[in-house]
């Protein structure tokens, strides 16, 4: 994959944005255990080698078994690997991530809004909102943030 620019060098408060965002995650009641998954299914879809792989190391380095990593692509014939908080957590990512398909739909709303409340339904969808726009940064420039 051939670099087409730094955007850091071409426009860094594009980036700054993005960082704010991280920094917003480091405070919000989603783990980072489930912060990861959202990171590493939102990659898988979106074709982020990058993130796939720089969110799977922090996985791991986080405490995440690795077989588990491997299933997350294939989390819905494997449900006994993931729990229902998780279960809901790579749900919501992948109707977010798929947004031009359905949406997050109403029932998927309901369930997540129903188990975690309304706040942390917000930070949920934030977490789930950073990583595609670091994807899709990434895919479009065939870079990797310097950061």
């Amino acid at each position: 994959m051939s670099q087409r620019l730094i955007i850091e060098n071409i426009e860094p408060s594009a980036i700054n944005v993005l960082l704010k965002l991280e920094q917003y995650l480091d405070t919000v009641s989603v783990s980072k255990t489930n912060q990861y998954l959202i990171k590493i299914r939102a990659s898988q879809i979106n074709g982020c080698t990058y993130c796939i792989d720089m969110h799977s190391r922090h996985a791991l380095e986080f405490g995440e078994m690795p077989e588990r990593i491997d299933l997350i692509s294939n989390w819905r014939n494997n449900t006994n690997s993931f729990s229902e908080e998780e279960q809901l957590l790579l749900a919501v990512t992948e109707e977010i991530t798929l947004i031009n398909e359905k949406g997050l739909s109403d029932d998927l709303y309901r369930k997540t809004e129903l188990f975690f409340g309304q706040k942390q339904t917000v930070q949920i969808v934030m977490v789930v909102i950073t990583i595609n726009a670091w994807n899709r940064l990434v895919v479009s420039f065939k870079s990797a943030p310097t950061h």
